[in-house]
């Protein structure tokens, strides 16, 4: 089969553009042909909110691209669009996440339609993780050209199902994949490089930080286990997307300066292993959102997870062996959460009822064309 992909790669950064690349090459590994349309430019610099959408990293996840989408300049849509009805594929794949793109992805999702060929929307998000007034009715205009969606949680078909209630909806788990080379370190070494003492009990938070993740929550929680007697170290590894200082108080006011390491940056795909290998602990305290790659990470190295009810749902039914899962917005219920995960160790335990999820969404995008 034929497959136009649309959607961020390497040289960009984030959770989407890891996700795009490891898709292709699945869907590439069961003999698919696959071409992958992305961009020249994905925001205006003034729109973006972190340093730069560029990865710094060394070691990366590179795959074949044309580089052709801009989102402020309609010709490049029409170019893109070309190029697909030349390719004469049997499925287009739009990789969906933010409203920014309605305009581009409308125009050429209704280009397509015209041309008589088949596109499906893979919903990461419907809306944005923190809605605007507009971003209903430009969801609206882009997704309505499809008759069929992909989404990788519950939340989010409900979601599709109640805007679109005469579409298909076929759903799959994101899957646990690697950003580096997934090579666990020594945890004491790991400790050592960041200067974390040894004995000391990590918990890490990974990832963006964005107030829908809670993070607050997990420095309160942190707050709750030192006056209890029961410490432990919050390593913060990610860039921050609001302002720092409001956290920093928050951590002076819990009394656990001395308790917490923050790395305030996007870290490079070789520096991954540090941070989840220095873990005891990893933290998802999230109180908005739908899935996490960042959990899926954490599986990936078999680290004991915290999750809040938020975005657990297809960890509960992985059969993944050390979870806890809390509600969310409770600092009280995080902290006896914490304090009762990753006292064995990380030991590695056999994963072996965790499915093979990129089966999962391979398999789905032939199903979609039958």
């Amino acid at each position: 089969m034929k497959i136009v992909m649309i959607g961020p790669v390497y040289p960009y950064r984030g959770g989407i553009a890891h996700f795009t690349s490891a898709l292709a090459e699945a869907i590439a590994g069961v003999g698919h042909e696959i071409k992958i349309i992305s961009f020249k430019r994905q925001y205006p610099k003034f729109l973006y909110p972190g340093k730069s959408d560029r990865d710094p990293s060394a070691e990366v996840r590179q795959v074949k691209a044309d580089f052709i989408l801009d989102p402020l300049y309609p010709g490049t849509w029409n170019k893109a669009r070309q190029e697909i009805v030349k390719f004469e594929p049997e499925l287009v794949v739009f990789q969906w996440w933010t409203t920014f793109w309605a305009p581009a992805y409308g125009s050429m999702a209704r280009g397509l339609k015209k041309a008589g060929i088949k596109h499906v929307f893979l919903i990461h998000n419907v809306l944005p993780h923190e809605v605007r007034p507009w971003d209903r009715p430009m969801a609206q205009y882009a997704l309505s050209t499809a008759d069929t969606f992909l989404t990788l949680s519950e939340s989010q078909q409900i979601i599709v199902n109640r805007m679109f209630p005469q579409a298909r909806v076929e759903i799959a788990p994101i899957p646990v994949y690697q950003v580096s080379a997934g090579i666990r370190m020594d945890q004491d070494e790991a400790k050592e490089r960041l200067k974390i003492p040894a004995e000391r009990k990590v918990v890490l938070f990974f990832g963006i930080v964005r107030p829908y993740k809670g993070l607050k929550l997990l420095v309160a929680a942190a707050g709750k286990l030192k006056r209890a007697g029961n410490p432990v170290h919050l390593l913060i590894a990610g860039e921050f997307w609001e302002a720092v200082d409001d956290y920093l108080k928050l951590i002076r006011d819990e009394q656990i300066e001395d308790w917490v390491t923050i790395d305030n940056r996007y870290i490079p795909n070789e520096e991954v292993p540090l941070f989840f290998s220095a873990a005891d602990v990893f933290a998802a305290p999230y109180v908005g959102g739908t899935q996490s790659a960042a959990v899926k990470l954490a599986m990936n190295y078999s680290i004991p997870i915290v999750i809040t009810k938020t975005v657990s749902e297809d960890l509960e039914s992985s059969g993944y062996p050390k979870l806890e899962v809390v509600v969310p917005n409770d600092p009280e219920s995080l902290a006896t959460a914490i304090e009762r995960s990753g006292n064995e160790g990380t030991t590695n335990p056999e994963l072996t009822t965790i499915i093979n999820e990129w089966a999962i969404l391979t398999n789905t995008f032939s199903n979609i064309t039958r």
